[in-house]
């Protein structure tokens, strides 16, 4: 019999040595040959003995069951008298066949486990810190620093969900007013605020149209310029009031 050449620092057990004894030899792992994978299996054992390694006592129970299949599989079968026979009886590399396959599933599982393992390790992770220290109360967000975009699409979003929340009047109101009047509207019910209380943007629209929308918007433009009304959030995506301007 060919004798192979075995690392024998590769496996980690009798089972992995019998898979790569299968692999080399190419044959059928639903059909060992099992008296050329016997020959194979014990010329390791005996290379192990031969270089004084010490062989595991697993090593050994296996020889011995390799040696005992390879015994039933030598006897001769029993002749049956019967004309036809369902079973044929089963098959001594059975047990062997099915503890090899899921060894072999076991192991492919393991070395995708590795592989994730070492994609793993290529990314730098930390420990969480203690960021209390840098904990800073936010202060309030300053008066009039709201843009123009930011107060339209406020005003519109009133609008919007007041539409929605109200039903829809069968009387139609067709009363217009210029940006005149409706600066001096604000105008008027700002003076009467102390300059800590704030008036809300919905309080400032009356028919809730589109026209009354973009005259607000207009007249509350021309009295923040003129420093008579300030845009203000207490703090980030609160509703947006207006107060009292101070003229200098």
């Amino acid at each position: 019999m060919e004798t192979i050449s075995l690392k024998l620092d590769v496996f980690e057990g009798p089972l992995d040595l019998l898979l790569h004894l299968i692999q080399q030899l190419e044959i059928d792992i639903y059909d060992i040959p099992i008296a050329d994978v016997t020959g194979q299996y014990l010329n390791f054992i005996h290379a192990m003995k031969t270089l004084e390694l010490e062989v595991a006592g697993e090593y050994l129970v296996m020889a011995a069951t390799l040696m005992s299949i390879k015994s039933q599989m030598l006897l001769p079968k029993p002749e049956l008298e019967f004309d036809y026979v369902d079973d044929e009886g089963e098959d001594p590399r059975d047990a062997l066949v099915q503890q090899l396959l899921e060894y072999r599933k076991y192991k492919y599982a393991a070395s995708v486990l590795s592989e994730k393992e070492q994609e793993r390790s290529l990314f730098y992770t930390k420990a969480p810190m203690d960021l209390s220290e840098y904990e800073e109360e936010i202060p309030p967000l300053p008066k009039n620093q709201l843009n123009t975009i930011d107060l339209f699409l406020a005003l519109h979003d009133v609008l919007k969900r007041k539409r929605q929340e109200e039903p829809v009047e069968t009387t139609i109101v067709n009363e217009s007013i210029t940006v005149d009047q409706k600066v001096s509207e604000i105008d008027q019910r700002l003076a009467g605020l102390s300059e800590d209380k704030g008036l809300p943007l919905e309080a400032l629209l009356v028919q809730y149209t589109k026209d009354e929308l973009i005259t607000t918007f207009m007249a509350l433009l021309e009295l923040m310029k003129k420093g008579r009304a300030l845009a203000a959030q207490t703090e980030t995506y609160a509703p947006i009031l207006i107060y009292k301007g101070v003229v200098v």
